[in-house]
């Protein structure tokens, strides 16, 4: 049969034709492109010439092009779009894809060559993105096994392979887990509190199911408004325990297993590879290098942070203890919070969301954009979507040149996962006078339109659209020979720089000023409330830091110490956050069973890269401030020395070249008001 996905697309801009795609087509497409890889690996191998970078390490980086597409194609559907059958071809895939990358970094006739060419660097006239291109191959075939012989070349392919499938079922439990829940009302007075746009997106919900009163879910634009707003503690106790227990509940869902067999493997890989921890062997390559360095920069700033914590810890407790409440328990936190926020700063969160209709905050980053680099985004309307609520766009820079495809994909729905992130459906890459440009897509979890109202955004909402669209420029912009360094395609404590960097344009006025307007009388939004915003910015910023510190610590502990026991999942989370904790602990809960960051996604043992990165964004932002958030000189900076550069020099090298100087923590403590 004619396979879309081995045909040339023939759409515009060569962008993925989903309308042609069929599930059944992915199997046959993901057999076929291996082959062609294979093949192509077969030749680099089989090359009578000498091995040269050209022949060789160049060759090898686009040998798995058509593999690449496809395998972006379908794992972001999968993220996005998923269903029972595309689950299914996952786990079936996975592995054989799993064992095709080892085919690959354990051939040693390929490794031969690469390290051949490897030894010749120093005398080979080769310019710095072709030097990275080769040490980074050359790193990634020495660092995976290329040099251990055969019975543990087997034992890591079998290792791989498990980790594939676990990682996949895990990230299916938590989705499933999300959607098997809801907490259905029919009496009134349990909403109490909730404020019109949550009762009409719980009224919608219910309707949607044929069901009488409301329906409240843990997808986020659900759930986080029912514990902000909610006056019923039993309710919000109901939820919470409910999130809090993906995973963890014994049943066929349950990742308790899956969380001790991939910490297990993931150990067990790396010393297989001479390395101590899992975490040893990710950190070496990124700009943290150890876990004793991870581990001094959390405690640096958990020492610098606690004595706010405990502070505002305090405080919250007294706040609440006036509404009768003894303890305060974890399902207190945000309603109180917001509660004492209204009051100290006469910030109501509901005033704000109708400033922030989604279309219009879209709008205003784009503006940004063009502002600060010269993008024009357009949308269009001849581009293949994968679901009907996804919009399409152009984006050219100044003088028309065409420079990216942008999908947006905003709204919860069943086949989705929650949470945010950008992705690539199609890589940015040059190569014998063809410049392919990148396909990137933004999905979010946010707000959906009622029958009454549009799609209304928490200034939380806007803050993750603009750091999300902060990856996108990273994508966007890329402008490198080769796809492995291009775009994100960073070191993973580096790539959260230009998404948390882009979050501080939402909180000026010059920039609130193209976006924030009233969605019924197109009324700016009120200097005083910008200077609310401005002034509650840092608002129980010393809890917000010692949650992502327990976030980060429980990672390491998990992946970065030499010895542990891994038999009870709530004895190494009381371990991990006994310097952060504040709250009674809950037996119910666990965290990691649901804690898709380290367990499906990239970030194990990475997950500290936030508050790295945090570091990097508030010093870089300094700099921006002084001279001007619009500032041409300094945005083309921005631009040129990494927006553009994708891993093709070393992070640091990247951010002295824009700031000047190395980075500095006063900076982020000075923002989050953590300074003595």
């Amino acid at each position: 049969m004619n396979n879309p996905l081995l045909e040339p697309f023939g759409k515009p801009y060569d962008t993925a034709p989903f309308s042609s795609i069929q599930t059944t087509h992915f199997k046959p497409a993901f057999a076929k492109a291996i082959e062609m890889a294979k093949e192509a690996v077969d030749a680099i191998v089989q090359n009578p010439e000498n091995p040269d970078f050209e022949n060789t390490v160049e060759a090898l980086e686009f040998s798995g092009e058509t593999l690449d597409r496809i395998s972006s194609i379908f794992f972001n559907l999968n993220a996005a779009e998923t269903n029972p059958a595309i689950q299914q071809i996952a786990q079936e895939i996975s592995p054989l894809l799993t064992a095709f990358s080892n085919d690959i970094r354990l051939n040693e006739g390929l490794f031969k060559r690469i390290e051949r060419v490897y030894q010749q660097k120093t005398t080979l006239s080769l310019d710095s993105e072709q030097q990275m291109l080769l040490e980074k191959t050359y790193r990634n075939f020495s660092r995976n096994g290329a040099g251990l012989q055969d019975k543990d070349k087997k034992k890591l392919r079998k290792t791989d392979s498990e980790l594939a499938r676990l990682s996949l079922t895990f990230g299916e439990n938590v989705l499933a887990e999300t959607h098997d829940f809801t907490l259905h009302i029919t009496d009134e007075n349990c909403l109490e509190g909730l404020p019109d746009s949550a009762l009409e997106a719980a009224k919608m919900v219910a309707e949607e199911r044929a069901k009488e009163g409301w329906i409240f879910t843990l997808d986020y634009p659900s759930y986080l408004p029912f514990m902000t707003y909610a006056k019923d503690r039993s309710l919000r106790k109901k939820m919470a325990l409910a999130f809090g227990a993906r995973g963890y509940r014994n049943n066929q869902h349950d990742n308790q297993q899956i969380v001790r067999d991939i910490v297990t493997k993931r150990r067990e890989r790396a010393q297989l590879l001479g390395y101590d921890t899992h975490a040893d062997f990710v950190l070496e390559e990124r700009m943290a290098e150890s876990p004793d360095k991870v581990f001094s920069f959390l405690e640096d700033l958990l020492k610098k942070a606690r004595p706010a914590a405990d502070k505002q810890f305090r405080e919250l407790c007294d706040f609440a203890r006036k509404d009768g409440v003894a303890q305060l328990q974890l399902w207190d936190t945000a309603y109180y919070s917001e509660k004492l926020k209204k009051e100290r700063f006469k910030l109501d969160q509901e005033v704000l969301k109708p400033y922030f209709q989604l279309e219009n905050v879209l709008q205003g980053v784009f503006e940004i954009a063009h502002k600060l680099f010269g993008l024009c985004i357009e949308e269009v309307f001849d581009i293949d979507r994968y679901h009907p609520e996804v919009n399409t766009y152009k984006v050219s820079d100044a003088t028309g040149n065409f420079k990216a495809v942008l999908y947006t994909d905003f709204f919860p729905r069943a086949g989705k996962r929650n949470g945010a992130w950008m992705t690539s459906f199609k890589a940015q890459w040059q190569q014998k006078g063809q410049h392919e440009r990148p396909h990137i897509a933004i999905v979010c979890n946010f707000t959906k339109p009622t029958a009454s109202k549009p799609s209304l955004l928490t200034f939380q909402e806007v803050t993750t659209l603009f750091h999300e669209f902060g990856h996108a420029l990273h994508g966007m912009l890329a402008n490198t020979r080769y796809p492995s360094l291009s775009g994100t395609s960073v070191s993973w404590d580096f790539v959260e720089l230009p998404s948390q960097l882009l979050e501080n344009w939402c909180y000026e006025e010059a920039s609130l000023s193209l976006f924030a307007k009233h969605y019924k009388t197109g009324e700016p939004l009120p200097m005083t409330l910008v200077e609310k915003i401005r002034e509650s910015a840092n608002f129980m910023e010393g809890l917000q830091t010692l949650r992502q510190l327990s976030f980060g610590l429980l990672d390491m502990y998990w992946h970065g110490r030499k010895s542990m026991d891994v038999g009870s999942l709530k004895a190494t989370e009381k371990a991990a956050f006994n310097n952060t904790r504040l709250y009674p602990e809950v037996p119910e809960t666990c965290m990691s069973t649901s804690f898709s960051h380290i367990f499906q996604g990239g970030y194990a043992a990475g997950y500290y890269s936030y508050k790295w990165a945090e570091v990097l964004d508030a010093d870089a932002f300094a700099y921006i401030k002084e001279q001007g958030i619009f500032n041409q000189e300094v945005a083309e900076k921005l631009k040129r020395c990494i927006l553009e550069k994708g891993g093709t020099e070393k992070p640091m090298d990247l951010y002295q070249a824009f700031r000047g100087k190395a980075p500095s923590s006063k900076a982020l403590l000075k923002r989050a008001g953590l300074l003595t």
